[in-house]
């Protein structure tokens, strides 16, 4: 289980038919957020536009998520995950999120854009001790290596179950 702390005792649920939409620059400084972004987060979006959408990230996150979150972006492909965010009054909810490159007319990435729904509660039950596993790894690397060894824990993880990223997450979403 993940370290709790008096923080994450207020866990905030999204509702079956909320949905998360919000847009980033190529920074990922946050240039749109919706009404239901703002409700769910708590905050007014004077303090979530121009601001990087990291502002959010809840320390249960391991790193390593991020790094191959931006490693499939960069190629211009589609990320699905769990992810688990901060509340404007340091409350917790969890999202199951997909973020896809924006492109412009000319085809080039301007941006990502986010929609984040509700995440099945037995795909957080799966998840959460994976997470802490990779936190734990992160905890025994430098800073510049701890992304690598975590991320490389779960690519074994998936490979001994013979599975994608993508394929396991969508599969635990559908539990």
């Amino acid at each position: 289980m993940l370290a709790k702390s008096l923080s994450d005792l207020t866990e905030v649920f999204l509702n079956t038919d909320d949905l998360i939409i919000s847009k980033t620059d190529l920074k990922g400084r946050i240039t749109y957020a919706n009404r239901t972004f703002m409700r769910i987060a708590g905050f007014d979006e004077e303090d979530l536009l121009h601001q990087p959408h990291n502002m959010i990230r809840h320390p249960d996150m391991p790193k390593g998520i991020f790094k191959f979150l931006w490693q499939e972006l960069r190629q211009g492909h589609e990320f699905f995950g769990f992810v688990k965010n901060y509340t404007a009054d340091h409350g917790f909810y969890w999202v199951f999120a997909n973020i896809t490159p924006d492109f412009d007319a000319a085809g080039h990435v301007q941006g990502y854009f986010s929609v984040r729904r509700r995440p099945s509660s037995d795909a957080i039950k799966t998840i959460e001790p994976i997470y802490q596993k990779m936190i734990d790894i992160e905890h025994r690397y430098s800073r510049a290596n701890a992304c690598t060894h975590s991320l490389a824990f779960l690519e074994q993880l998936l490979e001994s179950q013979q599975v994608s990223y993508e394929r396991f997450v969508m599969q635990l979403q559908a539990s």
